[in-house]
């Protein structure tokens, strides 16, 4: 979907959702830039995956996409998994995009306690004897609405620790989450924004992983003033 005139804005959603959950940035946005959006494979109306994919197969098709658009040097605004995708292009593809905007953006660890460790121990053991149901037993309710094929994806997804990259990432940027997220918690964002060459921070007051939906005026203006 491309909507609009003007310089280019790319938008790249969360996982499992779909270019419609930017309904209030594409209505605000395409009054100044020509904005495009579309749902990553798997997802949204987009046709299904015929093998599990990484994060470095999405951000490869999304490459591939946007230069066959002619898309480069756009501003970028990404939410949770397409924060995931944005890291990776934005440290290999820096000529892509000029400024990227990301919210409630994936791909930091998360702390881990002992009861997950012993958690993770049981479903092994479980596994060996009885594979169906420890998936069904263990797995969270997102990962169990999941195709075979988008699970073994979801693995590839979760598991890939991305902070390496933060440190290529010369592309101005901007976190901003909300600071009652608690899918990407504030620690994350910290995280992110430590270890990224200038980048910068803002908490949204009273948001959770969707401040861009909550509390869309406030965060169309912190986006808009970025992207200027």
């Amino acid at each position: 979907m491309r909507e609009g005139d003007g310089p280019d804005l790319v938008l790249l959603h969360g996982y499992l959702s779909c270019k419609e959950s930017f309904y209030f940035q594409i209505k605000y946005f395409s009054k100044y830039y020509r904005v495009t959006a579309f749902d990553f494979r798997g997802m949204g109306h987009s046709a299904p995956l015929e093998e599990a994919w990484s994060v470095g197969d999405y951000a490869a098709e999304t490459r591939r996409l946007l230069c066959g658009l002619g898309i480069r040097s756009a501003r970028l605004a990404a939410h949770s998994f397409g924060g995931r995708v944005a890291l990776k292009l934005l440290a290999e593809e820096p000529a892509l995009f000029s400024r990227a905007l990301l919210t409630g953006c994936a791909g930091v660890p998360p702390r881990r306690g002992p009861r997950y460790r012993a958690k993770v121990r049981a479903y092994r053991i479980v596994k060996k004897f009885a594979p169906r149901y420890a998936e069904k037993k263990f797995g969270s309710a997102e990962y169990r609405s999941l195709s075979p094929v988008m699970r073994e994806s979801f693995k590839k997804i979760v598991n890939e620790d991305l902070t390496p990259l933060l440190a290529r990432i010369a592309v101005p940027t901007l976190y901003v989450f909300g600071d009652k997220d608690a899918s990407t918690p504030p620690y994350m964002a910290r995280t992110l924004h430590e270890n990224t060459p200038g980048s910068g921070l803002v908490f949204m007051k009273g948001c959770s992983h969707f401040c861009f939906c909550e509390k869309p005026e406030e965060f169309n203006a912190v986006a808009r003033e970025f992207f200027r």
